[in-house]
């Protein structure tokens, strides 16, 4: 792969976070993103054998906390 793929590569926004990523993004455990989950209040999808959550459902759940305030 050259140095401009890499690049390239790179500046792809990701559509579809693996769990670990959905709990850096919140800056939470992945233990609590996978109770979120459990719970239904976090949506996922499933490719494969994989469970990813959606950018959108990570946006959707931080919107939902702040009407729980």
């Amino acid at each position: 792969m050259t140095k401009h793929e890499t690049l390239v590569m790179s500046e792809i926004a990701p559509v579809l976070y693996r769990v670990e990523e959905a709990a850096e993004a919140l800056r939470i455990g992945r233990t609590v993103v996978y109770e979120l989950i459990r719970c239904g209040r976090l949506r996922t999808v499933k490719v494969g054998t994989r469970r990813l959550v959606p950018v959108e459902a990570v946006a959707e759940y931080v919107a939902s906390l702040d009407g729980a305030t």
